[in-house]
């Protein structure tokens, strides 16, 4: 089993920054191959944002993300990490992370959620 604890959301203004972070625990940290961010907005499905190979490599972000948030991670840690800059109103959602063996898995893919953290961003 694998734990995976979201925080760092919050209430900021539009052009704000936020980072979030995930911590894994558990028995199965090591045999997870990638870790993703999602989010859903209240009446929308759930949508990846962002995803990282735990052992490295590369990277992917949604089109509507690009430029503005960041992924990483601190294996020391066994933390990800979301980097949210200049944030928009239509970024406002409970975030979550999940685990998988794929970069981009279906949600039905993904083995752990998070219990998720709200952003709202008020413009």
């Amino acid at each position: 089993q694998m734990q995976l604890a979201e925080s760092g959301g919050g209430s900021v203004q539009a052009g704000g920054s936020l980072r979030l972070s995930c911590v894994a625990s558990g028995y199965s940290t090591q045999y997870s191959n990638c870790i993703g961010w999602f989010r859903q907005a209240p009446g929308k499905e759930r949508e990846r944002v962002a995803a990282i190979y735990v052992r490295g490599g590369p990277t992917w972000m949604a089109d509507s993300v690009k430029g503005r948030f960041t992924i990483s991670q601190d294996n020391a840690k066994n933390t990800r990490y979301l980097q949210m800059n200049n944030l928009r109103s239509e970024d406002t959602a409970v975030y979550y992370c999940a685990a998988a063996d794929l970069l981009l898995p279906s949600l039905e893919e993904c083995t752990y959620w998070g219990q998720g953290t709200q952003v709202t961003v008020s413009s």
